[in-house]
């Protein structure tokens, strides 16, 4: 559906990331900035109802989170971090993208004085999920 061709992406594609969260959500500012400061370039689009989107993606109920993104062809849904999209980036994998389903305190936009572990899971073509990396 988003995944592109195995072409090769241009830099700028690379790092060129659509994000739609809600115009409240502080957490979502906080991954904004995140990534920001890992070298992407964000654009937001606020939403008031976020539904729609996932729905419209496709985004499993169980891996839902409260932001949603585009990146290179794939979806990022929640507070996946940095380093894993770049991952994502340079392996390609056959998938519809990545999540971190929830909002576990220590993800990046959920920093505070807990860190709980987390993991980041696939979103396969088939609507099933594996881990992907552990937090």
């Amino acid at each position: 559906m988003f995944l592109l061709s195995s072409s090769l992406l241009t830099t700028a594609e690379a790092t060129e990331i659509n994000i739609y969260n809600s115009p409240s959500c502080g957490c979502c500012y906080g991954w904004s900035a995140h990534m920001e400061n890992n070298g992407y370039t964000v654009t937001s689009h606020n939403q008031h109802n976020m539904q729609p989107i996932k729905n419209v993606l496709g985004i499993p109920t169980e891996v839902q989170s409260c932001h949603t993104a585009k990146i290179g062809g794939y979806i990022i849904e929640g507070h996946v971090p940095a380093s894993d999209i770049k991952r994502l980036l340079v392996e390609r994998p056959e998938i519809r993208g990545l999540a971190v389903p929830g909002m576990p305190m220590g993800s990046p936009g959920m920093e505070g004085s807990r860190k709980d572990a987390y993991n980041v899971v696939t979103i396969e073509k088939n609507g099933e999920s594996r881990i992907y990396a552990s937090h």
